[in-house]
């Protein structure tokens, strides 16, 4: 009886081992699955119908085939508007994927406490926090692009004014100390600040210090979660996925070649909301959990939670 009067919901109130994480986030995904499945697979859906539009438009009106003698102005016309538009669905699909990451923190934290969100009230929760969600993800990912430039200009000198052997010397070391320095940004800084925005009275920069805080003397334990998760959902990603791209890379060449890049931009469509329906909900529920986790840890959340639950006066 104790150990269900602290769980009212879908984990349990008090620190998390690895195996109550994935538990707990299989729970969230089927206690509320509208919320979580159903937002990625509508933003998934939603980005790469444009690919799908903007290419059977240019199937009808544009030469879609390459001739053997060469390309015509019409095909690569027909070419660039095709595999741009993929392109902008990608954004697009990534632009409203941090949105539905933001929606799942909110409903791990609904759920935490044997709340269940629907689609518009986990929308809602995120009113006020989507801009400073995206200037988030911007200057996270200017950051990272700002480091591995300066070092590719770093190294473009050494290489134009150093002898062989230094330079060599220099990428073994400083290469290895790169990778190092990027990991450890993403866990310290890049990990777990879209929970810490969502949830807490915090600004971009106040998400950034307590993603700091909540990691410190955390780092291989978060790291350890991340990197497993990551290689799980890409592994599973791949599982999924791989068929749909097999069939649309045979069906391009059985088709008529007018047909063929419709039929490989469809598959790659497909794919692409097959993998968020699993990877986003996912993913984006470990990370919530592993932030909820810390503040249990740190914090005594849990006691909070139990609060909010009406487990405590």
């Amino acid at each position: 009886m104790l150990g269900a009067a602290h769980k009212p919901g879908a984990m349990p109130l008090r620190p998390l081992g690895l195996g109550d994480i994935y538990d707990a986030a299989f729970r969230v995904i089927r206690f509320n699955p509208k919320a979580t499945v159903g937002s990625a697979v509508l933003v998934a859906t939603v980005a790469m119908s444009l690919p799908i539009i903007v290419t059977g438009i240019l199937t009808a009106s544009t030469n879609l085939t390459i001739a053997e003698t060469g390309s015509t102005d019409d095909s690569l016309v027909g070419f660039l508007g095709a595999f741009g538009s993929l392109g902008v669905g990608l954004v697009l699909f990534a632009f409203g994927n941090l949105l539905v990451t933001g929606m799942i923190a909110h409903v791990v934290a609904a759920a935490a406490i044997g709340r269940r969100l629907s689609l518009g009230e986990a929308w809602a929760a995120t009113h006020g926090k989507r801009w400073r969600l995206v200037g988030l993800s911007l200057l996270i990912g200017f950051g990272f692009m700002l480091a591995i430039a300066l070092y590719v200009l770093i190294f473009a000198l050494v290489v134009t004014t150093a002898p062989t052997g230094a330079v060599v010397a220099f990428g073994i070391i400083t290469v290895p100390a790169l990778i190092v320095l990027m990991i450890w940004a993403w866990i310290r800084l890049a990990y777990l600040p879209v929970p810490a925005l969502m949830l807490e009275d915090v600004g971009v920069i106040g998400a950034l210090q307590r993603c700091y805080t909540l990691t410190r003397q955390q780092f291989w334990r978060t790291f350890g979660i991340a990197l497993l998760t990551m290689v799980l959902v890409g592994v599973a990603t791949n599982i999924l996925t791989f068929p749909i791209t097999l069939v649309g890379q045979v069906g391009a060449l059985a088709v008529d070649a007018r047909y063929s890049v419709l039929v490989l931009i469809i598959s790659q469509a497909v794919a692409q909301v097959i993998a968020a329906a699993f990877s986003t909900p996912f993913s984006s529920a470990v990370t919530s959990l592993q932030y909820v986790d810390q503040r249990m840890r740190k914090e005594a959340y849990d006691v909070e939670l139990m609060r909010q639950a009406g487990l405590t006066g």
